[in-house]
């Protein structure tokens, strides 16, 4: 009996050890655990704060580049700015032109009679290291009796002496404000860097004639190129004399109001889409004639009637010749639909003719709209042989897509494809 209670305390003394070294074990792998955790955040704490410094260095290094930057077009303003105006302040005659720096555009040299200074020369120059454009009129005697640069085309850049300006593109002389003095049109060629490169614009500018010399309205002459109505002189004219504008194509709220302005619907490629961000939209291209000019703008309407966004494509081209197309589709491959375009448009060339190009725009769906195209545009130019399908082939193979016919399939027509939310039949579009 009592051998029995022996062999039983025994075995629940070895029980109670048993259990109790279970309990050791879990509880050192419960610290294990935890010291495994402490020492993971322990180390992504460490990498983290490397990260944020050498972000937080390569900050301050941007930063402080920037600032160097600004500092020394402070420093450069600062001093090359009173030598400038230094010296068109000593130009008195026709000979001090040349003599201080400022290059002469003689082929726009002439005659001319205003009212307040009789017959003058009209001398147009540039001051070449800083791209400005700078007007004398000298009398019959080489005295210069009306200087200024106080132009819209050297207020391009703000805050800098360096401009855009390449040279004057047109001039005209007339009475503009119906004073019986007679005014001077100026259009200058400008050159910008853009995402496909460099490219030319026109600013234009009015001064109006008074009895004591000249002055420019400067928000008339901000008007006028805001709104792109700077491609000609009888582009000018139609506004700043006879009232006509194109401002109502930036600033309308509804269809109604593009309408009752003159808006042109192009019917043929107009058409309602459904735009993942966006809902139900109305794809709407036109134009508006001004000094027979056409102005080519898309918006998208909602069921509303109201303007929800609207796009320029033509840009800084003079007049649209044809619309090839717009399609939307998805280029990018985020399953939301881009918009294409594809134009034709004129302006004028170097030498007055008239040239005629294709050129294309690619707006990207995003979240709170559309954004244009910057990255394609550097790597693609079309030409007049393009098609709207070679050129969502190109786009899309831009992003890295490839395109696999389908077997045993029948393309249906496009616009039904397209109405269908831009899928095309017999196509199918994955990544590479």
């Amino acid at each position: 009996m009592k051998r029995n209670q022996r062999m039983q305390s025994g075995w629940n003394k070895s029980g109670r050890n048993i259990k109790k070294l279970h309990q050791e074990k879990r509880s050192a792998g419960r610290l294990f655990s935890k010291s495994l955790f402490l020492l993971f955040c322990l180390l992504f704490f460490l990498c983290d704060v490397q990260a944020a410094a050498k972000d937080t260095g390569a900050e301050k290094s941007v930063t402080a580049t920037a600032k160097a930057d600004a500092a020394k077009d402070t420093e450069d303003w600062a001093e090359a700015y009173p030598a400038y105006q230094k010296r068109l302040a000593a130009v008195e005659r026709t000979e001090d032109i040349g003599a201080q720096g400022f290059r002469l555009l003689e082929e726009q040299v002439f005659s001319v009679n205003l009212e307040s200074f009789g017959e003058v020369t009209f001398l147009p120059a540039l001051e070449t290291e800083y791209d400005r454009f700078l007007l004398f009129l000298a009398d019959g005697d080489g005295r210069i009796v009306f200087k200024t640069d106080q132009l819209e085309t050297n207020q391009q850049v703000r805050g800098s002496l360096r401009q855009t300006t390449e040279g004057l593109a047109a001039v005209s002389f007339q009475d503009l404000n119906g004073d019986g003095l007679t005014d001077i049109v100026l259009i200058t060629s400008c050159m910008a860097d853009s995402c496909g490169g460099r490219k030319g614009y026109k600013t234009g500018d009015v001064l109006f004639q008074s009895r004591s010399g000249f002055y420019r309205d400067w928000r008339l002459s901000d008007k006028l190129n805001r709104f792109s109505m700077n491609k000609s002189v009888e582009f000018i004219t139609s506004f700043v004399r006879d009232g006509y504008s194109t401002e109502f194509l930036y600033t309308a709220a509804s269809l109604d109001e593009l309408l009752e302005h003159g808006f042109q619907i192009i019917a043929e490629q107009c058409y309602w889409r459904d735009f993942e961000k966006l809902g139900r939209l109305l794809v709407v291209p036109g134009s508006y004639s001004m000094a027979e000019y056409e102005i080519f703008l898309i918006y998208l309407v909602n069921e509303q009637g109201l303007i929800v966004w609207s796009c320029q494509p033509m840009g800084e081209y003079d007049n649209l010749y044809a619309l090839k197309g717009v399609t939307c589709r998805d280029i990018d491959g985020d399953g939301m639909k881009d918009i294409v375009v594809l134009a034709r448009y004129s302006s004028e060339g170097a030498q007055g003719e008239l040239v005629i190009e294709s050129d294309y725009e690619i707006y990207y769906q995003r979240t709170g709209g559309f954004y244009a195209d910057t990255e394609m545009k550097k790597r693609y130019r079309c030409s007049e042989e393009d098609t709207m399908e070679a050129l969502v082939k190109e786009a899309r193979a831009c992003w890295g897509w490839q395109v696999q016919e389908e077997v045993g399939t029948n393309p249906g027509p496009r616009d039904q494809n397209a109405a269908r939310g831009g899928q095309e039949g017999g196509r199918r579009w994955s990544g590479c």
